[in-house]
């Protein structure tokens, strides 16, 4: 029991560090947006490369957004008693699992049968576009 205590304090030292240097990097980037939006004596070829910096920019603080999410869960978990457990099979998530991904909810196999069951799905989604767009290729054809 106290061997758990001590995991869940490390953990939860652990994950709050990783939401502050997050949170610090989406300042930084804000900071640097605000900073680089001078656009006097920019040319279109400028304009348009500063705008696909800002879209990939927003890409990635979506991606931060769902890495603070799942830090923040995580926390939930400690202050439960249930962090480190997989939520598929209950048993419990190696430390080195943990300690590469703290934030975490399944353990190696239950991530990779999930990984399998998603890649599965998206592979009969496309298929199924797929045949859809052979049909109305042929219907397309056929008028």
């Amino acid at each position: 029991m106290i061997m758990r205590k001590t995991v869940l304090k490390a953990a939860r030292e652990k994950l709050l560090d990783m939401r502050r240097q997050v949170l610090r990097e989406i300042s930084d980037d804000l900071k640097q947006g605000r900073e680089g939006s001078k656009e006097d004596g920019m040319d279109t070829y400028d304009l348009a490369s500063e705008e696909r910096d800002r879209e990939i920019s927003f890409i990635l603080t979506d991606r931060d957004r769902g890495k603070i999410q799942a830090i923040q869960e995580a926390l939930e978990r400690v202050d439960e008693g249930t962090y480190g457990i997989c939520e598929s099979c209950e048993s419990e998530i190696g430390p080195g699992r943990l300690a590469a991904l703290p934030f975490t909810r399944l353990c190696v196999n239950c991530q990779a049968e999930h990984e399998k069951e998603a890649k599965a799905a998206r592979r009969f989604e496309d298929e199924r576009a797929y045949r859809k767009l052979g049909v109305t290729d042929v219907d397309e054809e056929n008028t």
